[in-house]
């Protein structure tokens, strides 16, 4: 596996936004929501746990386990 250079900066609400938007549409997770206090409120499953994450770096690392879990379950997972 190639691994990445570390990012150079913080990651930013928009880019969790996205990513969080990508992982609802493709049913990955039930839901993310923004709160007002930067803190992202998400649920893998409607009848699910809701999961407080602190700020957008952890949307982001949210968004590599499941696509590192996607990937290495194959495509029966998707």
């Amino acid at each position: 596996m190639i691994s990445r250079p570390p990012r150079s900066s913080e990651p930013t609400a928009a880019e969790a936004s996205a990513w969080a938007d990508v992982l609802v549409r493709r049913q990955l997770l039930h839901a993310a929501v923004l709160a007002p206090t930067g803190q992202w409120l998400v649920q893998d499953r409607p009848d699910g746990p809701v999961r407080v994450l602190l700020g957008p770096a952890e949307v982001l690392a949210l968004a590599a386990t499941i696509q590192h879990h996607t990937r290495t379950m194959g495509p029966d997972i998707r």
